[in-house]
């Protein structure tokens, strides 16, 4: 999937969250995953993929992120919950 996606990344159900946008999720989560990505996803172990927005340009789709890390958590944790309420780890369904 090449294209610019939002997405929210989670250490395990209702954990640590991280907000990021990129223009090849796969890829980027992987970085995430391995730990090729320094920061705070490895430093937290942030590697769970709880949820993705696709967008048909970055610009919407940066203009989203930054929406989105100025969202108090309960509603980040309410918008995972919309679309994948058990938390379900959705890496999987990009390798397919």
């Amino acid at each position: 999937m090449k294209s610019p996606v939002v997405y929210i990344l989670a250490s395990e159900r209702n954990g640590t969250l991280y907000v990021g946008v990129t223009s090849d999720i796969a890829r980027r989560v992987w970085e995430h995953r391995t730990g090729a990505a320094d920061g705070f996803t490895r430093r937290y172990r942030v590697h769970h993929l709880v949820h993705m927005e696709p967008y048909p340009s970055m610009e919407e789709a940066i203009i989203r992120e930054k929406t989105l890390k100025k969202w108090r958590r309960a509603w980040k944790l309410d918008l995972i919950e919309q679309d994948n309420p058990g938390w379900r780890d959705l890496y999987d369904d990009l390798l397919r």
